[in-house]
């Protein structure tokens, strides 16, 4: 979703338009996963939080108030969490892949960013980014507004929204690795660039962006999809469906 990136109205726009659809299916998520980079840029301070979608906070808190788990894996936009979506929001958060057996299939997802890397120490990078250290460094001597308009800075001047065709190429080719292994199902981010793709016996779902396509995937009763989200109509509109058992269908 990257929130925080445009100006205040824009921001509610996207957020309003993820809330309709999270609103239309909500008799039928059983777990809603967050594949990273919901902010653009986040850093949250022992006692404050960066402000904004606060609607969307407050319905993710009433799901998992109900008992709805709602699992959070952060991205490179969005690695600098503490407590706060864990203890107000009830909100499982994941720092790195996350494996778990959904409706009877053997599930991997990750962000994507480290294995879509073109840089040899961009692992190394963001394992000292999030050790303990310097982020309690950034945190400490850096006013805390002065420290999140630094990060959106950097961010908005060394992120394009171009696809990257490269990085799309990477991620499909580890999930073909991954389906190869042990997974059924492999869910990345990071490229954004939606996409469903068999790849021999397993599948791959690659979300894509809410904030430029609305794109999302879903997964029921052995079939994945992938949407995108219509403001106009308040809908979903089907892309692509596949299923474990045949070959990839497509929807126009």
């Amino acid at each position: 979703m990257h929130f925080g990136r445009g100006d205040v109205a824009t921001e509610k726009k996207h957020e309003a338009a993820l809330i309709n659809c999270l609103r239309h299916f909500e008799d039928q998520i059983e777990h809603l996963f967050l594949i990273g980079d919901v902010y653009d840029q986040y850093i949250e301070y022992p006692n404050l939080v960066p402000k904004g979608i606060a609607r969307f906070q407050g319905l993710i808190a009433a799901w998992t108030d109900s008992g709805r788990p709602v699992t959070y894996l952060t991205g490179n936009h969005d690695p600098w969490h503490m407590d706060y979506y864990k203890e107000e929001l009830g909100v499982n958060l994941v720092f790195d892949s996350f494996i778990e057996p959904l409706q009877g299939k053997h599930v991997y997802l990750n962000h994507g960013d480290i294995i879509a890397s073109r840089f040899p120490l961009n692992t190394l990078i963001k394992q000292t980014l999030q050790h303990p250290l310097p982020v309690f460094l950034y945190r400490t001597l850096l006013p805390s507004d002065f420290g999140y308009r630094l990060a959106r800075w950097v961010n908005q001047r060394i992120h394009s929204d171009v696809i990257d065709t490269e990085v799309v190429a990477q991620l499909r080719t580890h999930a073909a690795t991954l389906l190869a292994q042990k997974h059924d199902l492999v869910v990345m981010g990071h490229s954004h660039h939606a996409e469903l793709t068999r790849l021999g016996d397993g599948l791959y779902l690659n979300t894509g962006c809410w904030r430029l396509h609305r794109t999302f995937g879903c997964m029921a009763n052995g079939t994945v999809s992938l949407f995108n989200w219509n403001d106009e109509t308040k809908k979903p509109e089907l892309r692509e469906t596949a299923s474990f058992m045949q070959q990839t269908e497509t929807s126009t």
